[in-house]
């Protein structure tokens, strides 16, 4: 097969339900614990649904049975359980037919039938971090590709460790492990405890390495940017010379329109999805090996699914917005609708667009994407942490190269992050895992990579935040990249205004379109925007100008017109964007009304 060379940039993912039988039209369910789910018209089948929340990418975290047997630390609850499931923020979802172990939603299977990581996994999915739940009055709804809201997975992994290990330490606690093992399958004692060491000590050096952090997060969000860089910078190379705290957390993001964008992540950087989504299991759990000293040792081999992560991209093609539920939330008020959509066209749009959006030129025949305006730092003066103190970003030579110092032209011993991974991740792994799962043609190729081969290598973004499409906002709060804002209301209000210390809740606030900041469980997190990484400065509507002043100031009246409008759309349900555009696109680059227009990204 001929080399592939792919455009790989710095990139960089409770209730247990019965069977849903709806085929995305809005139907709900019961769940165990009594509270109702209801499920939105996204256009997602319930076949759909389950290959994505339990379809594998490759994530190979635990070995499978001792997940399943797993007590949680100081408990005899499975780790597996439903009761820890919710305490962390993951979503779980009975279902017999899909889902037989009664896995969360997001953790998934992974079987390597052979090679150096033989073996049955436990592992993570983007649907962990990609599904939201929105909470009404005990009243839950479905957001599929949304923020998951709930989820804190720093929590979750030290939960994890901290069960792992009372399990090496404590004879009773690993033989229930071995009993109940061994009620389903045959388990030699030795061979287990062998595993459990190895995966404990796997764990421990992800927390202890990858997963640093000056403070808790807390749920909804996570600085994946920093963890990928430590795991593929430093646990996998071995160089804890290149390992950094992660001081730049930020919100979950959703995922409807991903792949129909020219540009995602926050920071609007990857153009390619299989390249960022190859990255994203390079931080979310795949083994994979950057010590051994040629590839007949295994060199470059990862668990990484390809056709999985192919699979669940094109799932995600297929995805729509949701559209505001009336019955649960309340009607719409038609006239505010009106009001708030001429106040969105006159003072918003230039960013932000609606369907059927802009679109960018033609990467290939009949190929295009939509084109969000990419805002420099200095204009919208949200917080600056993740551009500046993130590794994965730092322009210098900084990142130690070690063993794999021959892969770079003239053997440096120190490259920029962005070479590490262009190289190291794209060239050498993501070109081999490609050839061992095709042979692809290159139609196949382009569609797995959105063309991005069409961009031109000098066009990469810097400090910049982009600024998507708004349809189905309404379900996403907490607003801007690092989740430092808790509503709507608030976004559109002068930053000195906004709320300085909030609690992160999981009930719905359908009037100022967020999140409820009052206090309801002891586990709710206290959100402090002073500390690092947490700012709520910037996108800021108020008299004057200077950097992050993006508007005027509105008036009570009207920040309440633009959230009527805001919850009105998309006013189709399941309507899906069409990958590669529309038949009649407005192409953003002759639309004089758009950002970029007259501050392009690209020189």
């Amino acid at each position: 097969m001929k080399k592939l060379i792919i455009l790989i940039l710095p990139c960089l993912a409770i209730l247990s339900l019965t069977t849903c039988t709806d085929s995305g039209s809005g139907t709900s369910s019961t769940s165990s614990t009594g509270s109702n789910v209801t499920y939105l018209n996204q256009a997602w089948t319930e076949q759909d649904r389950a290959d994505y929340y339990w379809g594998t990418q490759g994530s190979a975290l635990v070995s499978y049975d001792i997940y399943l047997a797993l007590q949680l630390a100081n408990s005899f609850v499975l780790f597996n359980g439903e009761q820890n499931s919710d305490n962390v923020g993951l979503l779980t979802e009975a279902n017999a037919k899909y889902n037989p172990d009664n896995l969360p939603i997001g953790i998934t299977k992974t079987v390597v039938s052979s090679g150096q990581f033989a073996g049955t996994y436990m592992g993570m999915t983007c649907a962990a971090c990609h599904t939201g739940q929105v909470q009404y009055q005990n009243q839950q709804v479905r957001i599929d590709g949304g923020h998951a809201g709930r989820f804190n997975p720093n929590l979750w992994m030290r939960l994890l460790l901290a069960s792992l290990e009372q399990t090496i330490n404590d004879p009773a606690r690993f033989q229930r492990m071995l009993s109940t093992i061994q009620q389903s399958s045959s388990v030699n004692e030795i061979d287990l405890r062998n595993r459990l060491i190895v995966d404990t000590a796997y764990v421990k050096t992800l927390v202890d390495k990858s997963w640093t952090v000056p403070f808790e997060p807390g749920p909804g969000r996570v600085d994946a940017l920093g963890i990928i860089h430590n795991s593929f910078t430093g646990v996998y190379t071995g160089l804890d010379a290149n390992l950094r705290e992660n001081t730049g957390p930020v919100k979950l993001p959703f995922l409807w329109n991903a792949p129909q964008s020219a540009w995602v992540q926050w920071s609007g950087i990857a153009p390619n999805p299989i390249a960022r989504n190859f990255e994203e299991t390079l931080g979310v759990f795949a083994r994979y090996n950057l010590m051994a000293t040629s590839e007949k040792d295994g060199l470059f081999k990862s668990t990484s699914d390809i056709k999985g992560m192919i699979k669940l991209e094109n799932l995600l093609k297929r995805l729509a917005p949701p559209k505001w539920p009336e019955d649960i939330f309340g009607s719409l008020d038609a006239s505010k609708v009106q009001d708030g959509e001429k106040l969105f066209s006159n003072n918003c749009s230039g960013c932000h667009t609606s369907f059927p959006y802009r679109w960018g030129e033609a990467r290939a025949p009949g190929k295009r994407f939509i084109e969000n305006a990419l805002v420099p730092l200095s204009v919208v003066g949200t917080d600056s942490t993740q551009w500046l103190q993130g590794a994965i970003f730092d322009p210098n030579k900084v990142t130690l190269t070690g063993q794999l110092s021959s892969y770079f032209t003239g053997n440096p011993q120190k490259v920029s992050d962005g070479e590490f991974f262009g190289v190291i991740a794209g060239s050498e792994m993501l070109n081999r895992a490609l050839a061992s799962a095709g042979p692809f043609s290159s139609d196949e190729i382009g569609e797995m990579t959105n063309y991005a081969s069409a961009i031109p290598k000098s066009c990469s973004p810097q400090l910049t935040y982009k600024a998507g499409p708004r349809d189905g906002v309404w379900a996403t709060g907490p607003f801007l990249h690092n989740g430092s804002v808790p509503n709507i209301y608030e976004l559109l209000s002068p930053a000195a205004e906004r709320t300085k210390k909030f609690y992160v809740t999981r009930e719905f606030d359908p009037i100022k379109l967020g999140i409820s900041m009052t206090k309801s469980k002891a586990t709710d997190y206290l959100f402090d925007t002073s500390l690092t990484g947490n700012s709520n400065a910037g996108h800021s509507f108020q008299s004057g100008s200077g950097a992050g002043v993006i508007g005027r100031e509105f008036t009570p009246t009207e920040r309440f017109a633009l959230i009527e409008y805001l919850k009105s759309i998309p006013n189709t349900a399941g309507r899906v964007t069409p990958y590669g555009g529309p038949s009649n696109p407005v192409i953003a680059s002759s639309d004089t009304s758009w950002f970029n227009y007259s501050r392009p990204f690209c020189q």
